[in-house]
């Protein structure tokens, strides 16, 4: 399973790239593995306020329907709409192509964890 080294992450399976204070989020490839053939998307919408640990999305799958928690606080800023057109995008290229959304930082990110720390909690759950 790739885990990037340049990325953090969430215990909720989302990735976080932070680029001059706009956050870039994604979920990751466990997630993306786990939810099998992803159908939809319904990420914040841009100018929603998000706070970080609340629900403000989901992705739906063949399998399942999940939540997508903020990961940051902040405004959301964009959102990949060729994923939301093609949302399949998301299970091929999680940590390029498939991106979610950009959130500008009204704080610094508190609770992300390291490539090694989420590592370990993808361990306890595979």
């Amino acid at each position: 399973m790739s885990v990037p080294a340049e990325l953090n992450y969430t215990k909720e399976h989302e990735w976080v790239a932070i680029n001059d204070g706009v956050a870039t989020i994604g979920i990751t490839a466990f997630a993306t593995e786990a939810l099998g053939d992803i159908v939809f998307v319904d990420p914040p919408e841009t100018g929603t306020t998000v706070a970080a640990g609340d629900t403000c999305g989901e992705v739906e799958s063949t399998k399942s329907v999940s939540d997508i928690y903020a990961p940051v606080n902040g405004e959301v800023v964009d959102v990949n709409q060729a994923a939301v057109e093609n949302p399949e995008i998301i299970g091929e290229d999680p940590y390029g192509r498939g991106w979610l959304f950009k959130v500008e930082l009204s704080e610094d990110p508190a609770d992300l964890l390291t490539p090694e720390q989420y590592t370990q909690v993808t361990e306890g759950e595979g």
